[in-house]
C-alpha cells in the first residue's frame, strides 16, 4: 500500500491531526535550527534539550551548569548564552560529548509543540537523503504516513523550508507514495532550483535578515545538500540520533 506523504505549515490545529493519524513527522527549519542541530551531532554532541522560551533555557542551565546553552532571538545570541544559532559555531572542539540546551524563535517552538510519542525527525538540506529514507522506512514498518512540518517564521510560509521539504521528498521512492498537492509543488520547486539553492534562498525574507547580520556563510552552509548521514530524532523532550 502506498504511503501518504504530506507537507504542512506549522499550526497547532494541523499538528493535532497529524498526531492523531500517528504520522511519522519531519520538522524543517533550514535557517537555522535544523542545520545547527545536524551539525552539532555531526561534531559529536550527545543530546539536545529544546525549549520554547528563554526563561526555560536559563532555568535548565542553572539546573545543569555543564550543559552548553545555545540559541537566538531575532537572529542574535541571547545574553549569557555560550553559542548562538549559527551552525558553524557548533564545532567539535566546543560540543563533542556535550549536552546542549537550545532555544530559537521558530524551530524549537515548533518542536516542543508536538506533544506526543510520534516519531519526530529534524531535517534540512544537509541530511535530506538520510532523513527522507529513515522516515520512509519507519512509515513503511509502522504502516503510517509521513508529514513534513515547515517551521517557517513563527509558522508563516518560508521559501527555504518549502524547498527543504521538496529536497527530502525527492529522496523518498515516489512510486511508493501518495504525495499531497502541496508536496508535489514543493518537490517541483526544489527540482527547478536544486543547483542554485544558495542564490535562490538568499532572496527569501529570512535570508535577507541574516545577510544584514553578516551571516552569509550560515546560509551557504545550510544550503549544502546531503552532507551528513544523520537523522536527529525528538522524543521524550530530548533530541538524539539513533
Amino acid at each position: 500500500m502506498a504511503i501518504s506523504v504530506n507537507l504542512i505549515f506549522f499550526a497547532r490545529n494541523a499538528i493535532k491531526k497529524v498526531i492523531d493519524r500517528r504520522d511519522i513527522i519531519i520538522v524543517i527549519d533550514v535557517l537555522r535550527f535544523s542545520s545547527s542541530v545536524i551539525n552539532a551531532f555531526a561534531n559529536g554532541a550527545k543530546e539536545i534539550i529544546p525549549t520554547k522560551t528563554l526563561s526555560e533555557a536559563y532555568k535548565l542551565r542553572k539546573q545543569y551548569p555543564n550543559y552548553v546553552l545555545a540559541g537566538e532571538r531575532k537572529g542574535l545570541k541571547p545574553y549569557r548564552f555560550d553559542l548562538g544559532n549559527s551552525p558553524l559555531e557548533f564545532k567539535e572542539s566546543v560540543i563533542k560529548g556535550k549536552k546542549l540546551i537550545f532555544t530559537t524563535t521558530s524551530g524549537t517552538q515548533t518542536l516542543v509543540s508536538i506533544k506526543s510519542d510520534n516519531w519526530v525527525f529534524i531535517g534540512g538540506f544537509l541530511n535530506a537523503r538520510t532523513v527522507g529514507l529513515k522516515a520512509y522506512e519507519m512509515a513503511r514498518k509502522e504502516n503510517v504516513g509521513i508529514c513534513i512540518i515547515l517551521a517557517g517564521k513563527k509558522g508563516a510560509f518560508s521559501l527555504e523550508d518549502f524547498l527543504g521539504g521538496g529536497a527530502i521528498i525527492s529522496n523518498i521512492p515516489l512510486n511508493e507514495i501518495n504525495l499531497s498537492d502541496i508536496g508535489i509543488a514543493s518537490l517541483m520547486a526544489f527540482k527547478q532550483v536544486e543547483n542554485s539553492l544558495f542564490e535562490i534562498i538568499s532572496l527569501s525574507e529570512h535570508a535577507k535578515e541574516l545577510l544584514k547580520l553578516g551571516l552569509e556563510n550560515d546560509i551557504k552552509f545550510s544550503c549544502m545538500l546531503n552532507c551528513f548521514e544523520i537523522a536527529p530524532i525528538y522524543r521524550d523532550k530530548i533530541i538524539k540520533i539513533i
